[in-house]
C-alpha cells in the first residue's frame, strides 16, 4: 500500500539532515498572509462564530451526507472539518435515492450560534411541505454530538438570534421576523413582522440573513440582488436600535474580485482582541462558491467590508501566526476504522454496502441495488475540488466486480466527466465518459441522463493479469485561463496507470466543469463510485485517495 502524500512529506522532513532548517521554513510558511479566496472550494452560505480563541464555520452541502459540516480554525487561514450536525435526512425515501432524488435540495444556509454554554444550529431544508420544516439542533461541543431540539415551519435563509433580555428570534426571507418560545420549541403566534421593505430596483430576493448585536444596536446582513445599470450583487446591512425597527440601510460591500463576479452573502465575526473580519462567498464557476476573508471596519457605526477602497483584498493578515497547516480536503489511506470527516456521501449512504474493516487499509464499496447510471447509484463518496489547481488519484482493486458493474473515479456534478471501469461478461474495460443529467424543476428528480463514451481501453486484452488500476483527475480553476465566460479555466483532465508510475491521458482534454444552480447548485466534487446495472453483489476495494492542492 502506498503511503499518502502528506505522510511521505512529513517523513522526508524528519529524516533529512537539514530537518531543523526545513522545519523552520515550514513554520514560516504558516505565518504567511491568508491568500484570498480563504477557502478556494465549494463552501457557500457561511455562518461564522467565535467561542474563546476558536472560530467555527458552518456551510451548505445540500444533498450530501452527513450534512451541515462544522469547520474550525484558530487563525482564519487553516480550517478543518470537525463534525456534522446530522448524519442523514430521513423524511423521504428520495434522500435514499429511492422514488426520486433531492439534488440541490436538502440542508441550506444553516445559522450557527453559541449561547449560555451551548451551541445551536437552525436549518431548513430547501423543500416543500413537512420535508422543509425548520430544525433547531443543540450540542455541548461544536464537534457534536448534536441532537434535535425542535421542529417547526419553514424559514428561508434564516438567522437565529438570542437577545440580551432572554428573548429569541428568527429572522428570515426578505426582512421577516418571528419570536420563538423561550424553550425554542416553536414560534410565538402573532409575532410575525416585516421589519423593512426592499428598494424598488431590488427585484431579486434579499436573502442570507445574518444577525448580530454590537454596542446596543441590531445589525442584519443580507445579500441584495439588483438588476439595474451600474448596479451589482452586493452585501447590505440594516441597522436599528430596536430589533423590531425602524431600520436604516447601508451598502457595506460592492466589489468584484479576482476576475470573477461581485461578492455577497456571509457574515462578520470579531477576534478576542477586538478586530473584526468579514467572511463572504463568491460564485467561481466549476469549483463552486468560495469563501473570502476581509477586514471589517466600523465606520460611523456601520460594519464596512473590504480594504480602504471597499474592495476585497488579495490577502489578509491571519489572526494568529504559526498554526499547524489544516485543510478541509485530505488524502486518505483508509487505514482508520471510521470514515474521515473530510468525506461526504451523495445522498444517504447504505451503510451495509460499504466497509473499512472487511479488508484492512481499503475502502470497500459493494453493490446492493441495480441502477441505470451514476446519478441513481448509492454510496458515491465525495470530496471537494480546490483551486487554483488540484490533483487526486485513487488506487482501485476491481477484480471482484460482477457482470454489468461500473466503478471508478469522477469529476462529479450535474455535468460529469468520469473514468469508468466496466465489466462485460468476463472482460473489463476502462472508459472516459461524459455525462449530463436533467432534473425536474419542481421535484429535482432525474428525468434523463445523457452518457457518451469518449475513449476506451480494453483492460482484459491489454493487461490480462491486472487486478488494480490507478485513476487520476487533474482540475484547473485558475482565473483567466482560456478566456472562459466565467473568467476561469474550469477544466479537468483524466489519466490512468497500471503501475502508479506511468500515466496515460484518456478521453476529453480540458473537459469543462460547470456550475448550474438549476440542477446540483454546487461545485464539482471528486467522486468514488461502484454500482450494478445487472445484478448486485460485486464490489471494489479502494487502496488510497491521494490528493494534492497545487498552488500558483
Amino acid at each position: 500500500m502506498r503511503r499518502v502524500l502528506s505522510n511521505v512529506l512529513l517523513t522526508a522532513l524528519l529524516l533529512l539532515p537539514s530537518a531543523r532548517m526545513m522545519a523552520d521554513d515550514y513554520a514560516t510558511l504558516h505565518t504567511e498572509k491568508i491568500q484570498n479566496p480563504m477557502l478556494w472550494a465549494d463552501v457557500p452560505d457561511p455562518d461564522v462564530i467565535r467561542v474563546g480563541d476558536t472560530f467555527y464555520l458552518v456551510s451548505t452541502t445540500m444533498h450530501l451526507m452527513p450534512g451541515a459540516p462544522i469547520m474550525k480554525s484558530k487563525d482564519l487561514k487553516n480550517w478543518e472539518t470537525v463534525g456534522y450536525i446530522f448524519d442523514k435526512l430521513t423524511d423521504s425515501p428520495k434522500y435514499d435515492l429511492l422514488q426520486g432524488t433531492v439534488y440541490g435540495r436538502g440542508q441550506w444556509a444553516t445559522s450557527l450560534k453559541y449561547h449560555n454554554g451551548k451551541f445551536y444550529a437552525l436549518l431548513a431544508p430547501n423543500e416543500q411541505g413537512a420535508m422543509g420544516d425548520t430544525y433547531i439542533f443543540t450540542a455541548d461541543k461544536a464537534e457534536g454530538p448534536w441532537k434535535i431540539l425542535s421542529r417547526m415551519r419553514h424559514f428561508h435563509d434564516c438567522s437565529l438570534f438570542f437577545d440580551d433580555d432572554g428573548r429569541v428570534y428568527v429572522i428570515y426571507g426578505t426582512g421577516e421576523l418571528m419570536e420563538l418560545k423561550p424553550d425554542l420549541s416553536d414560534v410565538i403566534e402573532g409575532t410575525h413582522q416585516h421589519i423593512f421593505q426592499k428598494e424598488a430596483d431590488e427585484t431579486g430576493l434579499l436573502e442570507g440573513s445574518r444577525v448580530i448585536k454590537y454596542n446596543g444596536k441590531y445589525y442584519l446582513l443580507m445579500i441584495s440582488h439588483v438588476y439595474a445599470a451600474g448596479r451589482h450583487r452586493r452585501e447590505v446591512c440594516y441597522r436599528a436600535d430596536d430589533i423590531h425597527g425602524p431600520y436604516e440601510k447601508q451598502v457595506i460591500l460592492e466589489s468584484e474580485f479576482g476576475g470573477f463576479s461581485y461578492e455577497a452573502q456571509g457574515t462578520i465575526v470579531d477576534s478576542p482582541s477586538g478586530d473584526w473580519y468579514g467572511i463572504i462567498f463568491q460564485d467561481r464557476g466549476g469549483v463552486g462558491r468560495v469563501l473570502t476573508v476581509m477586514p471589517c471596519r466600523w465606520i460611523n457605526g456601520w460594519p464596512m467590508l473590504g480594504d480602504e477602497n471597499g474592495k476585497v483584498p488579495d490577502e489578509v493578515r491571519p489572526f494568529v501566526s504559526g498554526e499547524p497547516e489544516a485543510s478541509i480536503v485530505k488524502s486518505d489511506d483508509f487505514s482508520d476504522a471510521k470514515l474521515g470527516l473530510h468525506w461526504q456521501w451523495n445522498h444517504n449512504p447504505i451503510d451495509e454496502a460499504w466497509s473499512l474493516t472487511e479488508r484492512f487499509g481499503f475502502l470497500r464499496l459493494k453493490t446492493n441495488r441495480v441502477v441505470e447510471n451514476i446519478y441513481l447509484a448509492p454510496n458515491t463518496l465525495t470530496q471537494r475540488m480546490e483551486g487554483p489547481q488540484c490533483s487526486a488519484y485513487i488506487v482501485m482493486d476491481y477484480s471482484n466486480m460482477k457482470d454489468g458493474d461500473c466503478a471508478g473515479f469522477a469529476a462529479f456534478n450535474s455535468d460529469t466527466g468520469g473514468l469508468f471501469i466496466k465489466r462485460t461478461g468476463k472482460n473489463y474495460f476502462l472508459e472516459m465518459d461524459e455525462l449530463s443529467v436533467q432534473l425536474s424543476d419542481r421535484n429535482k428528480e432525474v428525468t434523463k441522463v445523457d452518457q457518451k463514451m469518449v475513449e476506451g481501453v480494453a483492460l482484459t486484452k491489454l493487461y490480462p493479469k491486472a487486478k488494480k488500476i490507478w485513476l487520476r483527475i487533474d482540475a484547473d480553476f485558475r482565473p483567466g485561463q482560456g478566456g472562459r465566460r466565467m473568467g476561469g479555466a474550469d477544466c479537468a483532465n483524466f489519466y490512468y496507470s497500471m503501475d502508479g508510475e506511468t500515466w496515460n491521458q484518456i478521453g476529453t482534454k480540458d473537459y469543462r466543469l460547470n456550475f448550474d444552480w438549476r440542477r446540483f447548485f454546487m461545485g464539482t466534487k471528486f467522486g468514488i463510485f461502484c454500482y450494478a446495472t445487472k445484478k448486485k453483489g460485486g464490489f471494489v476495494d479502494v487502496d488510497e485517495f491521494c490528493y494534492q492542492k497545487i498552488k500558483e
